[in-house]
């Protein structure tokens, strides 16, 4: 055998090894993650472990049965609290993915004086942590009478950031010549943007949706601080002030029951939605 070609059976050799051990260690890690996931689910089926979680867990049921699942929705008014979520979720999406997109074709395409500064601006919002803002953020909505309402969760949603931020990277990928011909043919800006420029952001408007979406479904601290009329609780302050208040956590099995029924909707959404997300990320070179 040459030396070229044991060169060559060499690298093979060595890459064979590589994605191997790449492959061994995302199998692990996937693993990881969803093996506290299986055993919730099974748990929220098996009657027997209503009163308490057996060790080592086991990951089929014991005794099958929906019971779990008929006594959350008993305790927990589940749909009210599920489309109160869904309520929120839409309005912040739509509020923070239009903020985003406009903010972002403005910083992108229009060029305007100072576009680098309002960027850097807008991104360093994301250094402060909520913690810091949330008592000033509440004394403010406090004060013009928002707390208990949907509008201290859709007015903050104008200020998205990282959607910003995602939204322009999307934006420098597209051709500005289509801005170019719009404008000469005497199309206004947001003719030219509604028009041209927004039937191509499907993959980013997707990616905003999916993080957009598992942010505020799965909130609990802003839910608890903005909202005080249990007929307006969202589904994860629902089940926290209810497991707490009525003695629920004293049955494991129906707190698993309740959790999973709140998964569903996250689930369906990122089945949907997931292509979008490769399909941007290969468009804009992101990576999260």
């Amino acid at each position: 055998m040459s030396s070229l070609q044991f060169r060559s059976t060499s690298r093979r050799l060595n890459e064979a090894v590589v994605q191997w051990f790449l492959t061994l260690i995302l199998s692990l890690s996937s693993l990881v993650m969803i093996i506290p996931f299986v055993w919730m689910v099974s748990t929220s089926f098996d009657w027997a472990a209503r009163l308490e979680l057996g060790f080592p867990p086991r990951f089929w049921p014991e005794d099958p049965s929906f019971k779990n699942y008929k006594a959350a929705f008993t305790n927990v008014p589940m749909l009210k609290y599920i489309l109160n979520s869904v309520y929120v979720s839409c309005g912040v999406i739509l509020v923070s993915v239009g903020s985003a997109l406009l903010s972002g074709y403005a910083l992108s395409k229009i060029r305007f004086k100072g576009a680098d500064v309002v960027l850097v601006l807008a991104l360093s919002t994301m250094m402060i942590p909520f913690e810091m803002t949330m008592i000033p953020q509440y004394l403010l909505f406090s004060k013009l009478h928002l707390i208990d309402s949907y509008w201290a969760f859709y007015l903050p949603a104008l200020n998205y950031a990282f959607g910003t931020f995602l939204a322009k990277a999307f934006f420098d990928q597209l051709p500005s010549s289509l801005r170019e011909a719009g404008i000469m043919d005497g199309a206004k800006e947001f003719t030219v943007f509604s028009r041209i420029y927004f039937p191509l952001c499907t993959p980013i408007v997707a990616t905003m949706v999916i993080l957009l979406f598992l942010g505020v479904w799965n909130d609990l601290l802003w839910p608890l601080l903005a909202l005080k009329s249990a007929s307006k609780y969202t589904i994860q302050l629902g089940l926290a002030m209810f497991t707490y208040n009525n003695g629920i956590n004293k049955f494991p099995s129906i707190i698993m029951a309740a959790t999973t029924v709140s998964l569903v909707p996250v689930i369906v959404v990122y089945l949907f939605l997931q292509r979008y997300i490769i399909e941007s990320i290969a468009l804009t070179g992101i990576k999260q």
